[in-house]
């Protein structure tokens, strides 16, 4: 019974390829095993690997975001507490405060604002991971350094020390010192020699305690009339240079200091002093506005030159802070270390930023003011960790669109290798099941032409 044999053979392949043909179609995949299209799985797979790999990255950055935006939402209610700080260390400034009680409420918020700032950077986490406090182990970070106020010139040298030069003092000149201003005062032997210097012939004129002097040959036969007109020979005009004395020669003023206990200051008027007494002066207010923050109590001043010239080193205040929280955002699907993004966050507690200890209370005001500098700092540096933060979070915003792209690109062609082409393949499987229905038929046909030959046996 060949033709029953080939009319069964036939339906066979049909049965084969329509069970095939249902498997496509209910599955939704070109290739269900590897016997379908071997290169086409090893393609698919390697195309899924990258997908899936993908998709988490853009979850991971997804998460670097809100990890972010958590940390930078912290630092700007710290820049709300700083700026506040900034307006309560100028109050503090004003001279118009009682010096027990007004300044007293002043550093009461003032230490409650920086506890707080304390306790946010402590408290601060996401995910069980604290952002704004650093991680562990220490680190000495150094202060900014400060000018005091003073006019000068003031440079970082970039190695925990600094130099301030002092604008140039001259006799006579008037200098501003700690919110007081003061005279520069000349020795008597210093301004006589100026005089004998510039004043040597009849006719030559100076000014003394604001009276014109001019100097002639001789005196008329009234000398005291010639003296009170202003009128001195030389040697007289010479003698009016006396302790106390206002000289001014040319457009050069002097202050004849007197100074009997020689301590550098007038002894009938403190705010008339040496050189060498400015700038020792100078050298306590750039002490102290340095010392702002300094919790390792390294900050000192020392003259750089060989005397007293206004030329100071600033050996700047230091903290010992906690080492800066870094982490690193995997947002690909590679072990490529370009994949990773990384973040860094200083500890933002009071000490890392300057203020830790601020004080603004003293009976001058000068602290508060040199406070002013300091809580200036803490902003810039705020400032700076928030602009960081904002940047990797564009960035991040990026990524996660690049990724996502990325995916959608990939997941297309995946699906060209492995999905079902769905109308080709009903087409397939209505074909598979007409040669079905023709191949049960066929053999039935196969096996009825054999009957005759079964009838001749009976």
């Amino acid at each position: 019974n060949m033709q029953a044999a080939n009319a069964n053979r036939m339906l066979n392949v049909t049965t084969s390829a329509q069970s095939k043909s249902t498997e496509k179609l209910s599955s939704g995949y070109r290739i269900n095993r590897a016997a379908d299209d071997a290169a086409g799985l090893t393609i698919s797979e390697k195309m899924r690997k990258q997908i899936r790999g993908l998709d988490q990255a853009s979850t991971n950055a997804q998460d670097g975001v809100s990890s972010v935006q958590t940390a930078e939402g912290a630092l700007t209610e710290v820049h709300s507490m700083l700026q506040r700080m900034n307006e309560l260390a100028t109050q503090a400034a004003n001279g118009t405060n009682s010096k027990d009680s007004d300044r007293q409420a002043i550093q009461d918020e003032i230490d409650q604002l920086t506890t707080e700032i304390d306790r946010v950077s402590e408290t601060t986490k996401f995910n069980e991971t604290y952002l704004l406090k650093g991680e562990a182990g220490t680190k000495t970070i150094n202060m900014k350094a400060h000018d005091a106020g003073l006019k000068g010139t003031l440079t970082d040298n970039g190695d925990g020390t600094a130099t301030f030069v002092m604008d140039s003092l001259k006799d006579g000149d008037s200098v501003s010192i700690g919110g007081k201003t003061y005279t520069i005062g000349s020795k008597k032997a210093d301004v006589s020699a100026v005089v004998n210097a510039k004043i040597t012939t009849a006719g030559d004129k100076f000014t003394v305690n604001g009276q014109e002097i001019t100097v002639v040959a001789n005196y008329t036969a009234d000398k005291a009339a010639d003296q009170k007109a202003g009128k001195y020979t030389l040697d007289d005009a010479k003698a009016l240079v006396k302790d106390g004395a206002t000289v001014k020669v040319g457009t050069d003023e002097y202050k004849v200091m007197t100074d009997k206990d020689n301590n550098g200051t007038d002894d009938t008027d403190a705010s008339v002093i040496s050189k060498d007494v400015a700038y020792g002066l100078a050298s306590k207010e750039l002490l102290a506005a340095n010392q702002i923050g300094d919790t390792k109590g390294s900050a000192k001043i020392e003259n750089a030159g060989t005397k007293a010239d206004g030329s100071f080193k600033i050996t700047t205040g230091q903290a010992e802070v906690a080492n800066s929280l870094s982490f690193s955002l995997h947002v690909g699907a590679d072990a490529d270390m370009t994949n990773k993004i990384h973040v860094n966050i200083d500890a933002m507690d009071s000490a890392s930023l300057g203020i830790k200890g601020l004080n603004v209370k003293d009976a001058s005001g000068n602290a508060a003011t040199y406070a002013v500098d300091a809580i200036s700092d803490a902003i810039s540096k705020v400032s700076s960790q928030r602009s960081s933060l904002g940047a990797v979070q564009n960035r991040l915003e990026h990524t996660i669109n690049n990724l996502d792209n990325v995916v959608e690109n990939t997941t297309t062609a995946e699906s060209r290798i492995r999905d079902t082409d769905m109308a080709e393949e009903m087409v397939n499987y209505s074909k598979n099941n007409i040669l079905a229905q023709a191949g049960q038929s066929m053999l039935a046909q196969a096996n009825q032409s054999n009957q005759g030959v079964l009838s001749l046996l009976q």
